[in-house]
């Protein structure tokens, strides 16, 4: 009886196993809202991701937490916002082995799905950051590089060496492949817990792109091994420049005041925005980049097919912020604006009815949103320590709405001149709020270190102990009273492209009040309660190491 009995147990485990649905996870690097099809662009052709949309959900209101690479994909991995986890390229620190045990991959993991991370990683996880070796060892198939991978990867990363590709969306397809198909070649450099993705498990798949990023996009050379895509395509066309564009050379009147966004300290890979003729250069790459991409998620759908996995895997689609491309004469991102905090979400669930297919929904989520709603569709609690919500009953439909405001931060204020600032968001109207910018010039930093002849990266990126004391202020500051010395108020609904603050018009007063109360609620949430879960990990601690 005991042995029919454990019979029975083991086989309902796995098929409840079985029911629960594989998860996809792609998402891209520096991807502005507007740069796909079904987003409204009538120039890029990514007919495969516009169909997941068109056969799924498009969240057209979606939101990142901080639009900067490493502090936003941490907030995707552990469903919180950057002041409550505390780790960014300024703050000194990495995430530490108990907060990333409550990371998304981590639970899955524990709660019996067989996970694999491909791409790019650009978390510090663990003691030692990158170099810890906690990231690698999470996953049951690694194949993936840490920091950029530009758009050869095997100029950066020996672990791409052994793939058949040089160019970075197609080496990203040979992971993909290995992961799912036991019989795609064998990848020398991929790192296996298992020798092959057991059948019996459902899988979580994580895919990280570097591009479009201006890393990689930078880092293209137009050549002959190169796929047709990436020489000639989009160069025929005569491409407009954005909305709102303005040439460095024409700026009259600066978006920010002088002293609180120094663009004279611009990071100077963003500086291809000044000039007509490198920005439309630049957007072709970045065309380029999303047709790749959007073939490798054509190429990923054929093969859940050929497994006849398709049935029960979910694909889900974001870019970790936006970039500006020179509207109103902006270069980079770390900023509160609608170019670089708004992104598309994409679900597709090969389960939902008809009814759930095609849909869109301009509800407020957030990218720390995306955690939870894959733990509820693989039955698993998402823990305590989670502050996005889940979304899943707005993917099958829902009219019912997880939030009134989305709140966002810009922690990176260094100096390449960016300041502080935070903002709070409903359907029609955005304040944002910025702080003193005290940081000295990167400009004169580069100057001295020519000087004295010291090399500028270390001079430039180079983390020391000092600065976490810096950056923990940058956190605690305006929740202890430190007041604002610009302010912005838009009404996104009349004016979705932010040209027009309203700040100062006394007939919004009582809309701005509001607002900055609301503002008062969303920070405090956003901080929560207890230390930062973070480990020491600048080049004090670490000589070597790479922020």
């Amino acid at each position: 009886m005991k042995k029919t009995f454990l019979f029975l147990f083991l086989l309902a485990t796995i098929v409840k196993a079985q029911d629960r649905p594989n998860i996809v996870f792609i998402l891209t690097d520096d991807q502005s809202y507007d740069l796909l099809g079904c987003t409204g662009n009538p120039i890029v052709q990514t007919p495969n991701i516009d169909n997941i949309a068109q056969e799924g959900i498009l969240f057209t209101n979606a939101h990142v937490t901080s639009a900067i690479c490493t502090p936003s994909r941490i907030s995707i991995l552990l469903s919180q916002y950057e002041r409550k986890h505390g780790v960014n390229f300024n703050s000194g620190t990495s995430v530490s082995d108990t907060a990333w045990a409550n990371s998304y991959p981590v639970i899955m993991r524990d709660n019996g799905y067989y996970t694999g991370w491909v791409g790019k990683n650009h978390a510090p996880i663990g003691n030692g950051g990158y170099d810890s070796g906690l990231m690698e060892k999470s996953f049951d198939y690694w194949y993936a590089g840490h920091g950029h991978l530009g758009f050869y990867p095997k100029d950066n990363h020996s672990i791409f060496n052994d793939a058949i590709a040089f160019t970075q969306p197609e080496i990203i397809n040979e992971g993909v492949n290995e992961f799912l198909d036991i019989n795609a070649r064998k990848l020398k450099g991929a790192v296996h817990f298992l020798e092959n993705r057991p059948k019996k498990k459902p899988f979580m798949l994580s895919i990280n792109f570097n591009l479009p990023h201006g890393a990689g996009t930078r880092s293209m050379k137009l050549k002959e091994t190169d796929d047709t895509i990436y020489k000639t395509m989009y160069r025929d066309i005569d491409l407009p420049l954005p909305e709102n564009y303005i040439a460095k050379a024409d700026i009259k009147t600066p978006k920010l005041p002088a002293d609180l966004l120094k663009t004279e300290d611009r990071q100077e890979g963003y500086n291809y925005v000044d000039n007509p003729k490198d920005k439309k250069e630049r957007y072709i790459r970045e065309l380029e980049a999303m047709t790749g991409i959007d073939r490798l998620v054509g190429n990923l759908r054929d093969k859940l097919k050929e497994l006849k996995l398709d049935k029960n895997t979910i694909i889900i689609f974001t870019s970790d912020h936006g970039l500006f491309g020179g509207e109103q004469g902006l270069g980079g991102k770390a900023l509160c604006y609608e170019q670089t905090t708004h992104v598309p979400i994409i679900v597709f669930d090969p389960n939902a009815t008809r009814k759930q297919r095609g849909l869109k929904s301009d509800a407020l989520v957030q990218t720390i949103d995306i955690a939870p709603t894959m733990l509820a569709y693989a039955d698993i609690k998402a823990p305590e320590t989670f502050q996005g919500a889940d979304i899943s009953s707005l993917i099958k439909g829902s009219k019912i709405e997880v939030r009134d405001y989305v709140f966002t931060e810009n922690l990176w204020s260094t100096h390449f001149g960016n300041p502080r600032c935070e903002s709070v968001q409903n359907k029609e109207w955005k304040y944002i709020r910025y702080y003193k910018n005290n940081n000295f010039s990167a400009s004169k930093e580069i100057k001295y270190a020519k000087e004295i002849g010291i090399p500028v990266n270390e001079m430039l990126y180079n983390m020391h102990d000092p600065q976490i004391a810096i950056y923990r202020d940058y956190i605690d500051a305006p929740l202890h009273g430190e007041q604002p010395v610009y302010e912005e108020l838009y009404n996104l609904k009349e004016d979705s492209n932010e040209l027009h603050n309203l700040a100062d018009r006394p007939e919004h007063s009582k809309i701005l009040e509001n607002l900055k109360a609301q503002w008062k609620t969303e920070i405090t949430a956003a901080r929560g309660s207890g230390k930062p879960q973070v480990l020491r990990y600048t080049n004090d601690a670490y000589p070597n190491a790479k922020h």
